[in-house]
């Protein structure tokens, strides 16, 4: 005897969604969810990711211009010589060595300044990312306070990763150092009927360059696997080493997926990069039409005619940089919130968070 269903099924039980206060719902994330969280939460509180990311990346670039002013003031009469010296006279390592070490002061504080606006912004999505969950709003000061008091601690929970991720870059520039002056001898060798001893910079330079790219593999683990302790440092107020291993535990059995999604934010934003990018160098290269660059000038009047170009061509990309940089620690924020729902079932106490007084 079989029994004629009813008007909706036998047993049928209707599961309810998960509740939603704010950007994500408060269950375990896929990637869908954490795109549009990111973008969502992005898209609600544009005015004061914008406001904190230019203010972290100005401070940045106020090293970067101070370090480049002084690099280029050192350097400025060494680029004169090498200008005007006689065609059959090549540069030797000693006439070089002020432009390397110029470039290598530039480069430091490069990295300081990046790592400083890294942190800020980091923190400070972080803060966001708090009161995007729970759909609270969030103010600009609030924010930047809560980003400042928290800034060491992010600081030391990026460096250990900063410093992997910088070593095959410094294995790559010391390898094209060695490379450069490879090349700078061997011409020398040439023109003065001299042996070639250029040979063992070359194969120094080359063995850098590959065991620069053999490190790449063990440097994106570390990048993964430490990617959810600037997070982590914020919301939990954790110190640096205490948030280097809750982000190991909550990464642990999950890296492919994190890596995942960080990838695919990456290359969204790589791609709009590439486009901004491209058009700015085709304006540029537009504009640049009609300039002399006769060899009567010297480097130091080409260098002054090409500054307005190159100020207007930076503050775009500056632009562009702050526009784009809030997203990857966006993601990371979310990823850092749905392992917390997957492992620890944060969904109710986020819940009961969300439905209370804002703190």
């Amino acid at each position: 005897m079989t029994y004629a269903p009813g008007p909706y099924g036998y047993g049928h039980v209707t599961v309810p969604p998960p509740p939603k206060p704010g950007v994500i719902p408060l269950a375990p994330l896929d990637l869908g969810d954490v795109l549009s969280g990111a973008f969502g939460t992005y898209r609600r509180y544009w005015k004061v990711l914008l406001g904190v990311t230019a203010a972290a990346y100005g401070v940045a670039a106020v090293l970067v211009l101070a370090a480049g002013t002084l690099g280029w003031a050192a350097v400025t009469d060494a680029l004169d010589r090498l200008a005007d010296a006689p065609d059959p006279q090549a540069p030797g390592p000693a006439e070089m060595m002020p432009l390397f070490a110029a470039l290598g002061a530039i480069w430091l504080a490069v990295v300081v300044g990046m790592l400083i606006a890294t942190g800020l912004l980091h923190a400070a999505v972080a803060a966001v990312v708090q009161e995007a969950v729970l759909g609270r709003p969030a103010r600009f000061g609030a924010v930047w306070r809560r980003a400042w008091s928290r800034l060491g601690s992010v600081l030391g929970a990026l460096l250990l990763p900063t410093l992997v991720f910088l070593l095959p870059m410094v294995g790559f520039l010391i390898g094209f150092c060695f490379v450069v002056v490879g090349i700078l001898v061997d011409i020398g060798s040439d023109e003065r009927g001299l042996a070639d001893g250029s040979a063992g910079l070359f194969l120094t330079g080359l063995l850098l360059f590959v065991l620069s790219l053999l490190t790449l593999p063990i440097v994106l683990w570390i990048w993964i696997k430490y990617s959810l302790a600037p997070t982590a440092a914020v919301v939990e107020s954790a110190g640096p080493l205490t948030a280097l291993r809750r982000s190991s535990a909550l990464v642990r059995g999950s890296w492919w997926r994190i890596f995942g999604c960080t990838l695919v934010m990456m290359l969204i934003v790589s791609g709009v990069g590439f486009v901004v990018q491209t058009a700015l160098s085709m304006v540029g290269q537009v504009s640049m039409i009609g300039m002399d660059f006769s060899p009567d000038r010297g480097p130091t009047s080409v260098f002054a005619a090409l500054t307005p170009l190159m100020g207007l061509i930076a503050l775009v990309q500056f632009l562009a940089q702050a526009a784009l940089a809030p997203l990857q620690p966006l993601t990371s924020g979310l990823l850092y919130v749905d392992q917390r729902l997957r492992r620890e079932n944060l969904g109710p106490v986020l819940a009961e968070a969300a439905a209370g007084p804002a703190a």
